[in-house]
């Protein structure tokens, strides 16, 4: 056995630090600009069919595709946040108007219905009560520290709007540059994973950019969903301005919001005014809207992704509260192929297969998942025949 003498051994621990810190000092030089990058792939992966189809439509110019999608994407992004921000300027009179009358509205006895609420019913009718004893003075008091309290987050956030401002305009410079070099950036991407995997690395880095594109396609067609549904639920129940509202629901459904911000206070609203049978009709709508991004979004996720449903749930849930909105798309992405490279270890082992069809056939009558006696005697011939020929199965 070759002795490593000591010049190589301080060679290599050079080599390690050297290439540790030029690794460490480009991802510094990066950090800044990492949620672009990472905004601008997930939105190329996802709607890069998208592109081929346009491209193909335009002569199969790349620059014309390019920039029909950029286009395309600052019209939906720009264009909704555009409407509400508009309709709030042109309407500041009428919000400044009531927010003046609210100090001559006499808050009406607490409905019925309050009363019977489960566990929380006493206490709403209770904190009801204390409210419409207030003067109009007195409940400015108590709202005071609340109003302070906004303000001051409202004025935090402000800072922040120019750099998010600056933040959009590199992601879609990131994404034109990705859209029109996506062929070159896509070998790369495999080949790296090559050189790290081989076969099996190339294999992962297809599953991760399927795993984006359809949790990006359940996000959005959740949303669109939610947002018809929603909108169809203010415009029956007779809701003031619902265009502008379903609008405003749209945006907050893709920033994985929830409608919950624009129907709650309407349901409320419609109570307050005596409208029982449209604040039922929106409640009812609300009731059949709030929990379908519970259940309609991972199973949307599982078509495309190769992925048990509880794993694409846990992945979804647990990268949103992780790492916020991007989390909804990283954590599926990284739980498949943590998921794919146990199963690749696992079935490196020649008895891997035996030990899982046995533990199938086990499972119940006929076998669990279509695995019976035949299947698993044929999985322990085959295991026995690769060991007689040193072959994996």
């Amino acid at each position: 056995m070759k002795q490593t003498t000591s010049p190589e051994v301080t060679r290599i621990t050079l080599q390690v630090l050297g290439i540790g810190l030029l690794i460490g000092g480009a991802l510094w030089i990066l950090q800044p600009f990492v949620p672009s990058i990472l905004w601008a792939t997930i939105i190329v992966v996802t709607t890069w069919p998208l592109l081929l189809r346009i491209q193909h439509r335009l002569w199969d110019r790349r620059s014309l595709a390019v920039i029909a999608m950029i286009g395309a994407i600052l019209l939906i992004v720009m264009l909704p946040c555009a409407i509400a921000i508009g309709s709030i300027i042109s309407h500041m009179d009428d919000i400044t108007a009531s927010a003046a009358s609210l100090k001559q509205i006499h808050l009406p006895s607490p409905p019925g219905f309050l009363a019977r609420v489960p566990l929380v019913g006493v206490r709403l009718v209770e904190a009801w009560q204390r409210v419409q004893a207030m003067t109009s003075e007195g409940l400015s008091n108590h709202l005071a520290p609340y109003s302070g309290a906004v303000a001051a987050w409202f004025l935090s956030k402000a800072g922040s709007v120019g750099m998010l401002v600056v933040q959009f305009i590199i992601t879609m410079l990131i994404a034109a540059v990705l859209y029109a070099q996506g062929e070159s950036a896509a070998g790369t991407v495999r080949a790296f994973c090559r050189r790290l995997a081989g076969e099996r690395g190339e294999a992962i880095a297809t599953l991760a950019a399927k795993a984006t594109r359809s949790v990006a396609l359940g996000v959005v067609v959740t949303a669109l969903v939610q947002t018809v549904l929603s909108g169809i639920g203010l415009a029956v129940s007779g809701t003031p301005s619902a265009a502008l509202l379903t609008a405003v629901i749209l945006v907050l459904c893709l920033c994985q919001v929830g409608p919950v911000p624009i129907l709650l206070p309407a349901i409320i609203w419609l109570f307050w005014r005596g409208d029982v049978v449209a604040g039922t009709v929106l409640l009812v709508f609300a009731v059949i809207v709030l929990p379908l991004d519970n259940f309609l979004r991972p199973i949307l996720i599982r078509q495309g992704a190769d992925m048990p449903l509880i794993l694409v749930f846990i992945g979804v849930i647990g990268g949103l509260v992780a790492m916020g909105i991007v989390g909804l798309f990283i954590g599926p992405v990284i739980l498949a192929v943590a998921l794919t490279l146990l199963k690749s270890w696992i079935r490196d082992d020649p008895d891997a297969d035996s030990l899982i069809a046995e533990a199938d056939g086990v499972g119940g009558v006929g076998g669990v998942g279509g695995v019976d006696g035949t299947a698993v005697s044929a999985s322990r011939a085959a295991t026995t025949a690769s060991r007689s020929t040193g072959t994996p199965p």
